[in-house]
This record gives C-alpha cells, sequence and structure tokens, in this order.
C-alpha cells in the first residue's frame, strides 16, 4: 500500500507544482482564468445575449443569483445555454436555506473537482505518514429515487476512482437502502471492521457524532452482528464503560470536516474525542464549485485561483479582484467557473486570513442575510451567535435556535445537553432576544410567544431523521445555528422520540 501511496503521490505532483506556480502570481493565474471563462461565455448563446465579445466587456457581465439564470440552466430542451460544453449530469444544491438549485456538471468543472482533490491529497501525503490508505469518504445515501451522486468519491473521475479503490471502505449495496436506521447501522458495522481506518472524510462534524452515539447505545446489538469479524482486542473495547475512540481506530490519522462558522464548535467536540489527530477543515467547497483547498503547509485554506475567478464585494459595494481585497475587510465572495456560471454570487462572506506565497488565504465567515423572520422580527444569524454565545452553555455540542410558526410562532433553542434546566435557560435567551428591536417589538405586539428550549441527547441524531424525512441528502445536512424555515415540530418530535 505504501508503494501505491507514493505512486498517487507522483501522479499528483504536477497538478501541485502549476498550483504553487500560480500561488506566486496570483494576479497573473486570476488573469489567464478569467480569459478562459470569458472565451467561453462569448461562444455561449448566453454571451450573445449579454453581446459579450472580449474581455475587455466583463464588467458588463451582470453579477447574478441562481434565479437571475435558471431560465438559462433549466431549459426544457435541456441543451446548454451557458457555454458549448455539453451538461454532463445536473447536481442539487442541499437547499438548506433555500430551495434547492441544479448545478450543471460539465467536464471542465468536474475538472476543477480533480484538481483541489489532487492538490489536497499531494499535501496529505508529504505531512502525513499514511501507511494502510484506508479511507471512509462520506457517503450520501439517497432514501428516495435519485439520479444524483451518492458517493462523494464520484466527484472524481472514473480512473482515479478505480486507483482509490482498495483504500475505500464502502457499505455495500448503498443504493438499495432507503431507510436512515439500516444505513447507520451497515456504516457503524462497516466502521468497526476497519481497524486500520486512517482517513474520515465527512462533511457535517455531527455526521461522526451521530455514528459514535450509535455505536455507544447499541454495542452489544452490533458486536453480536459482527460475531468473530472483529478482534478480541476490539470487542473488549467496545464493551469498556467509556469507550476510547481513538483506541477503537488507533491508526486513525485524518478527520476532515466542516470547521468554521457554525461548524466549529462541533469540529472542537471532534477534537476532543481525536486529540492526535489532525480534524482538518474542509475549506470553502460548494455544488457550484471547488472555492478554497485546505493545505497544511499553508495553515489555512487557499483558493483554487488556476479553476476559478474570483472577485469580491465590500459593503459599499464595490468589486475587487483577488489581489485587490485588504486583510481585516469583509467581502461577499463572487465566482466565474468552467461549469457556464458567470459573476456568480456564492452568499458566503470571507476575509483573508493569512497569506501564502503571494495568495491570500480565506477564511469562511458564514452565509450573507441568514436572517429569521416570522412575523417581522429579523433575527439575523451573527447577532443570535452573540446572544447563545452569552448563554455560556458549557459542554455543549450542538446548539441551534428555530423558527415555530404553529400554533404559535416563537423560537425554540435545540441543545444535545445542557447544565441548566431548560426553563432556566430559556429565560436567559429570551433575555437576549430582546435586546434585538424588531424581536422585542413583534413580543409585546403578542405576536410571538417567549422562546424555549428543548435538551435531548437524542437531538443531533433527530435532525437528521427529519431532515431526510423531508428529502434531504444525508451528507449535504447543514446545522446552522440559525434556522429561517419554520421547524415542523410535531414530525420533529415523531423523529426524536
Amino acid at each position: 500500500m505504501r508503494f501505491i501511496i507514493q505512486l498517487l503521490s507522483q501522479l499528483f505532483a504536477p497538478a501541485t507544482h502549476q498550483f504553487q506556480i500560480a500561488l506566486k502570481n496570483p494576479k497573473t493565474a486570476q488573469k489567464a482564468v478569467q480569459k478562459e471563462i470569458c472565451n467561453r461565455l462569448v461562444n455561449s448563446e448566453y454571451g450573445n445575449f449579454l453581446d459579450i465579445q472580449t474581455i475587455q466587456d466583463w464588467n458588463c457581465i451582470p453579477i447574478v443569483e441562481y434565479e437571475d439564470i435558471k431560465l438559462w440552466i433549466e431549459n426544457e430542451s435541456n441543451k446548454n445555454c451557458l457555454l458549448s460544453e455539453p451538461i454532463l449530469f445536473y447536481e442539487k444544491t442541499s437547499g438548506s436555506r433555500s430551495a434547492a438549485k441544479k448545478i450543471p456538471y460539465t467536464r471542465s468543472l468536474r475538472r476543477a473537482f480533480n484538481q483541489m482533490f489532487y492538490i489536497w491529497a499531494y499535501d496529505l501525503i508529504q505531512n502525513c505518514s499514511f501507511v494502510t490508505g484506508k479511507t471512509y469518504f462520506c457517503i450520501s445515501p439517497k432514501f428516495e429515487e435519485s439520479d444524483e451522486i451518492a458517493d462523494d468519491s464520484e466527484y472524481l473521475e472514473g480512473w482515479l476512482r478505480f486507483v482509490l479503490s482498495p483504500f475505500l471502505v464502502l457499505v455495500p449495496n448503498l443504493r438499495k437502502i432507503k431507510n436512515p436506521e439500516e444505513f447507520k447501522e451497515k456504516l457503524c458495522l462497516k466502521l468497526l471492521q476497519e481497524e486500520k481506518l486512517e482517513i474520515i472524510s465527512i462533511w457535517s462534524p455531527t455526521f461522526l457524532k451521530v455514528h459514535l452515539d450509535y455505536i455507544a447505545k447499541n454495542r452489544d446489538k452490533l458486536l453480536m452482528k459482527l460475531g468473530d469479524r472483529v478482534s478480541p482486542k476490539r470487542r473488549q473495547l467496545l464493551l469498556e464503560t467509556e469507550i476510547s475512540w481513538t483506541k477503537i481506530w488507533s491508526h486513525l490519522k485524518l478527520i476532515s470536516c466542516w470547521d468554521s462558522a457554525q461548524a466549529k464548535e462541533q469540529a472542537d467536540y471532534l477534537r476532543s474525542l481525536f486529540p492526535n489527530v489532525l480534524v482538518q477543515g474542509k475549506g470553502l467547497l460548494a455544488t457550484e464549485a471547488p472555492i478554497t483547498v485546505p493545505l497544511i503547509a499553508a495553515k489555512g485554506c487557499v483558493p483554487l485561483i488556476n479553476c476559478v475567478f474570483f472577485e469580491f464585494e465590500d459593503e459599499q459595494q464595490n468589486i475587487f479582484q483577488l489581489h485587490q481585497i485588504q486583510p481585516e475587510k469583509i467581502y461577499q465572495l463572487i465566482i466565474s467557473q468552467t461549469g457556464g456560471l458567470y459573476r456568480y454570487r456564492m452568499g458566503d462572506r470571507v476575509r483573508i486570513s493569512h497569506y501564502y506565497y503571494n495568495t491570500p488565504c480565506l477564511e469562511f465567515l458564514g452565509r450573507t442575510e441568514t436572517t429569521s423572520d416570522l412575523v417581522g422580527e429579523k433575527l439575523r444569524e451573527d447577532f443570535v451567535r452573540d446572544a447563545i454565545a452569552r448563554l455560556e452553555l458549557h459542554d455543549t455540542f450542538f446548539k441551534t435556535l428555530v423558527p415555530i410558526s404553529q400554533p404559535q410562532p416563537h423560537y425554540l433553542l435545540l441543545l444535545d445537553r445542557a447544565d441548566r434546566t431548560p426553563h432556566a435557560i430559556a429565560q436567559h435567551l429570551e433575555q437576549q432576544l430582546m435586546e434585538a428591536y424588531h424581536y422585542r417589538h413583534a413580543r409585546r405586539l403578542g405576536q410571538l410567544s417567549p422562546a424555549e428550549v428543548l435538551v435531548s441527547e437524542s437531538i443531533p441524531d433527530a435532525i437528521v431523521r427529519y431532515q431526510t424525512q423531508l428529502g434531504k441528502t444525508w451528507g449535504d445536512i447543514k446545522h446552522p445555528l440559525l434556522w429561517n424555515i419554520p421547524l415542523q415540530l410535531p414530525l420533529f418530535l415523531d423523529a426524536i422520540a
């Protein structure tokens, strides 16, 4: 296996070296990508409609959101009106804050995702002492019929999936599993058999915690089903009162997951469970494009400047290119990529964390304009984050505030554990929320009832059950600090029971 790992390193080296050259002169690299993308636009129906003829017309391209170009993407003829390259498939965004979007994937866009993987993998191989290379890639089970990607490794090219196949830990007959509990059991059984697992690549940190909790609660049943497929030593470790996860997977070297914005505390919790394992943030990776790649060598997330063209909008709506942005300032991210999205507003807020070579590394700060508004209270995520921080909820892994519209509008804070009674926390929370003018006004008018708190260790798992019942893909489920879509409380309570 070590020989294959080193061979992969050699295969990934050229892409990494080209990327490093680009990082030394980001302005030149971005200009080349901008020109390539503009040439694709010029030769498209969308480009003809906008009358874009050369790169000198770049500022005539409108900055858009999905709804602005939806008809160009979802045209009835299934023709790619945004560029001349054929569409391989459509992939849906998670739709956690709005309706899911259908993003067209072309070979060029898929190649960009592969470039990101090459660079990331090369950096890991150079900085981590992998021996077995055994890897679990987050699998997104489809609990209803769908043609979308199921295994996240399907973003990669066929030859690469073939080369990586001996390293991958896969659940057998994944596509046939339609029940969340069946998936959970089969995944836990598979992971427990992998004593030499070295890499876990997931999206939300709660995905792993939910499965660790499942193992702890169902260890007898799982051990009975495993039989002699686990060693006596491993069986004994699982029977201990307090399971040591670092002993269960003693070869584990890397957990890759979201670790910024609302996922920071959840990722930190995984770090406490696996103190000797590198818990590395995913960087900014979206269905629309690979945006930043996390590098150990860079000590942060580096923009993929030779595949995606970046623009940044400040609070005064001024537009800047990558080489023009300033430290300490916060920007909204606008991207152009090779799959047909031009000057596309991502809805993400970023800032410079530091520089690697001559290129600014980007820190993801959260979504823009995340607001919950049942009756005009206009609660913003940044305000809610500060309010919950002032509650001083020690040792609480999961926190999320959800709006409830029926029978009486109010807010419900979901916690997996607490060091005080729910009533005491709710009183403190209400005091904090009343600091917001519109929330206070709605409360005084009787439009909102007081905030409530629900504490249960099952809440992270219940969120997954609830979301999958609504048709969400497990691997896409996010856990924002503030929901802006009302929670269907009866359905959620059924999931938590």
